[in-house]
């Protein structure tokens, strides 16, 4: 069942229990409102009755006679019967009277009370006469009362009917109202494909949720088009790094192959060769390293280190690669208390990461100093690592993150754009994030920072803290 359908079923549903509600509600009301009236009417006759009962001046008696005949409304199978009262619990009783005892211990008790059988109704009532006690019964049959019920039945039941068809005609249009704007934006949606993500959603200007939806389409399509904007640039910029050292070491190899040649030039080409092969071997490796983080950035963390020891065991792998490296770990704002430096990591992979931040700095800085601050509290860690190189132009650092992006500056260092996607995408994975403050020609500060509620968030596969 489509959801059209649904609604529609649900507001008929509904529409009918509330209206099956109410008429229950306007029929109690309706028998409760003609009961009243049909007793004050027996209530009337019997102060009349009284009346008579009382009276000795004949003339008196024939003045209520005849009010009673012509001034009131007939009633069908009126009974009167006035009973003497003889004590609190006895009274004198007609025989033609079938009614049950709590009739008249109810009347003897409260002075007035009803009973009903078969549409017929006895109201009973206490009136004194010169210190003496009578009950006055009054009886007749309510005419009216059932032919009102069943003529308000009746107009209940087909007004009834014909609002169930009124709420299914209302149902569906209410349904065809909610669903028009979502089968709209279904079908703008299917019309985008990888061809078009340019295309989006026309704006809707009203504050619902379907112009929050649109809003998210929207979004959503940005953030797919970035993607696969990125993709197309990585893999046509990876296919072009990769191709160009297998084309050189294609064509070196076939040139030393088409005759022989002297030793001296056979080593010259073997060290060319074994350079272009280094760096295939180099942008291979960083290629599968940037995929073993995963496409969303996410893997499951193996370790609990310590931030401050892997930060030395990063300076101590620079130290074996650059060994006249000018990189100063600073510790003195590090917390005494070690427990605030304690990180669940995946450890091969942040050390990957913190290690390709400083070697940028190491290397676009010429190999000039390069500071790294570690700091923590109960919020957060951070690392600073400032250097004082060429720094980044304002319009390349949104580009920072992009695979094989490289700044106009940079073009001149060796390098294929992959270190600091890979590192962001290692940190991120971590809970942290990169910030980056950078002034042509003056240098760049780098800061990491992971948040201790993201820390906690992560998913630790073996703890093994490390001292």
């Amino acid at each position: 069942m489509d959801i059209r359908k649904k609604i529609t079923f649900t507001y008929v549903a509904l529409s009918s229990f509330s209206t099956l509600l109410l008429c229950i509600v306007v029929f109690v009301l309706f028998r409760e409102n003609n009961r009243y009236h049909f007793l004050k009417r027996l209530e009337d006759r019997a102060k009349i009755v009284a009346s008579i009962h009382f009276q000795k001046d004949p003339e008196k008696i024939k003045y209520y006679s005849n009010l009673k005949k012509n001034g009131l409304e007939e009633l069908i199978e009126e009974e009167e019967f006035v009973l003497k009262v003889n004590s609190a619990n006895s009274f004198d009783y007609n025989t033609k009277l079938d009614l049950p005892n709590e009739f008249y211990t109810n009347i003897l008790k409260t002075g007035k009370d009803y009973y009903e059988v078969a549409n017929k109704y006895y109201l009973g009532q206490i009136f004194t006469e010169h210190n003496q006690k009578y009950i006055v019964i009054v009886a007749a049959r309510d005419r009216k009362g059932p032919t009102t019920t069943i003529y308000i039945i009746k107009i209940m039941l087909f007004g009834g009917i014909g609002f169930v068809f009124l709420a299914f005609f209302l149902g569906r249009f209410l349904a065809k109202r909610v669903i028009n704007p979502v089968a709209r934006i279904t079908r703008e949606v299917n019309r985008i494909s990888a061809s078009n993500l340019h295309n989006r959603l026309p704006e809707v200007k009203n504050s619902d949720e379907i112009s929050d939806l649109t809003e998210t389409f929207n979004d959503m399509l940005d953030r797919l088009e970035t993607s696969f904007e990125i993709q197309a640039n990585f893999i046509n910029n990876a296919s072009h790094e990769l191709k160009t050292p297998i084309t050189t070491i294609i064509a070196e190899s076939e040139i030393m192959l088409l005759k022989e040649r002297e030793v001296s030039e056979y080593i010259q080409s073997l060290e060319n060769i074994y350079s272009q092969a280094s760096r295939l071997g180099n942008l291979t490796e960083s290629l599968l390293k940037l995929t073993q983080t995963g496409y969303d950035g996410q893997k499951q963390v193996l370790d609990i280190a310590r931030i401050d020891e892997l930060l030395m065991d990063v300076k101590s792998d620079l130290d074996k690669i650059y060994p006249d490296n000018r990189v100063s770990i600073k510790l003195n704002f590090a917390p005494k208390d070690s427990n605030l430096l304690l990180i669940p990591c995946n450890k091969p992979l942040l050390e990957l990461a913190i290690n390709n931040i400083i070697t940028n700095g190491v290397k676009y800085s010429d190999n000039n100093e390069v500071f790294v601050t570690l700091s923590a509290n109960q919020e957060n860690i951070k690392i600073a690592i400032n250097d004082i190189g060429i720094g980044i132009p304002p319009e390349d650092i949104p580009h920072l993150y992009e695979p094989f992006f490289r700044g106009k500056i940079a073009t001149k260092y060796i390098g294929y754009g992959l270190g600091l996607p890979l590192a962001s995408k290692i940190i991120r994975m971590h809970g942290g994030e990169i910030q980056v403050q950078s002034e042509q020609n003056k240098g760049t500060i780098v800061t990491i920072i992971f948040n201790m509620s993201n820390i906690k968030k992560l998913k630790i596969k073996n703890s093994n803290v490390e001292s």
